[in-house]
């Protein structure tokens, strides 16, 4: 079945966030931008409206919506500006639905619980100084001490370090497999700031995304108990795997949103601006760059919507969500290099958004598994040198998909 409609609850779920960031962020973004300030104000409101645990069952403090509707939330807020859904991102996607689907009762209950319904914040630390998409290449460890753990380790690069509650830390505890790259002696962890060894940092002069948090955060004999073990010792990284799958979902609805935002800068500015004695919305090669963002726009829209049916079928997902971030974040980048073009001079000035939209966006290329990753995966799939794997876990028992009719494609 095909029906590509949005349910009234999703249409009211895009109102509320729509509503939201132009009321609490837009009129401040430029500043937040220009001065690099963070604002975890911010995220209190959006934890009142329930948007942090949009996909997480209620019993654990979520609203229970559905895939579809935490990929509305991410298209709404990147819209606005990036740092809001690299929130959801590294804390809804990488982190809570890890831990709703691979962790203990007691550790949803602890964790999940506040994290759902926004008392806490909490990211994933996988990427190292030297270590990013060659996740084996890690150098972070953890040993056993009778009813403890210890983890030493730095990870880098990580969205919403130097403020976020909790952790996902991704270490090894196989010596020797760490010695012959063998990714099944990785475990993962919960970590929590307030632990002793626990030190983080800000990275600053960054690109983009300047009103975002982004650092790094140090471990140095940091005592864990065992039940913070998320899994088994050595699922390690088949759990990274499934968090990366679903960043990636949010990451490609919200690129999307960057793709939208550039089409309607452009539109707006096309029928002010007027040159050679008519609006530019008049000359057609102006035309050709708003109508391939609006290509754009549309066919990154129906892969996002497509590999999150499939999450919320409970099917395969992998090779549609990478498709999806993949295709979503080069096409982000390629509208916002063209809304710039189309502001002419006054693209290229902060006076204007669409500046902010290129810087921002160029991040989401490398992120979640860079371009030239997801184009080798695209291709090993197509070539059938790679198979898709089930589903590793059961995602959350959507009431949306029933009760609200998530979209079908």
């Amino acid at each position: 079945m095909i029906d590509l409609e949005l349910t009234d609850d999703h249409e009211a779920l895009v109102q509320t966030v729509r509503e939201f960031a132009q009321r609490e962020v837009a009129p401040y973004i430029k500043e937040w931008d220009e001065k690099q300030e963070f604002h975890r104000a911010v995220f209190e409101k959006m934890a009142a409206l329930n948007l942090l645990g949009v996909c997480i069952p209620e019993e654990y403090g979520g609203a229970g919506f559905d895939y579809i509707s935490l990929g509305l939330v991410c298209e709404e807020l990147e819209a606005v500006d990036t740092f809001l859904r690299v929130a959801m991102s590294v804390h809804t996607g990488l982190n809570s639905l890890t831990l709703y689907s691979w962790g203990t009762e007691e550790q949803k209950q602890k964790y999940l619980v506040p994290q759902a319904k926004g008392e806490k914040l909490a990211t994933y630390g996988l990427t190292e100084p030297g270590a990013g998409s060659d996740v084996v290449g890690s150098r972070s460890t953890a040993r056993r001490e009778g009813d403890e753990y210890v983890l030493n380790g730095e990870k880098m690069w990580i969205s919403l370090a130097d403020t976020a509650d909790n952790f996902l830390f991704f270490c090894w505890t196989d010596a020797e497999k760490r010695k012959n790259r063998d990714h099944s002696g990785m475990s993962c962890f919960i970590v929590e700031r307030s632990m002793k060894g626990f030190t983080s940092g800000t990275i600053h002069g960054k690109l983009g995304i300047r009103a975002g948090n982004t650092g790094y955060f140090s471990l140095q004999d940091v005592r864990v108990p065992k039940e913070n073990l998320v899994g088994e010792e050595g699922e390690g990284f088949k759990i990274a795997m499934f968090a990366l799958e679903q960043g990636r979902f949010t990451v490609a609805a919200g690129a999307t949103g960057v793709i939208r935002a550039s089409r309607d800068a452009s539109v707006t500015y096309a029928n002010e601006r007027e040159t050679f004695g008519t609006k530019i919305a008049n000359h057609q090669l102006v035309k050709q760059k708003i109508a391939d963002m609006e290509a754009d726009y549309q066919m990154s829209r129906l892969l996002w919507l497509r590999a999150g049916w499939l999450k919320n079928e409970g099917q395969s997902s992998g090779r549609a969500t990478s498709l999806a971030k993949w295709q979503a974040t080069v096409r982000s980048e390629k509208a916002a290099s063209m809304a710039i073009e189309v502001h002419g001079a006054n693209g290229y000035s902060n006076d204007y958004p669409v500046e902010r939209y290129l810087r921002n966006c160029k991040a989401a290329v490398i992120y979640e598994g860079t371009r030239d990753i997801h184009t080798l995966m695209q291709a090993d799939w197509a070539l059938g040198l790679k198979k898709e794997k089930p589903a590793r876990k059961s995602l959350p028992p959507w009431k949306a998909v029933e009760s609200r009719g998530a979209v079908a494609l």
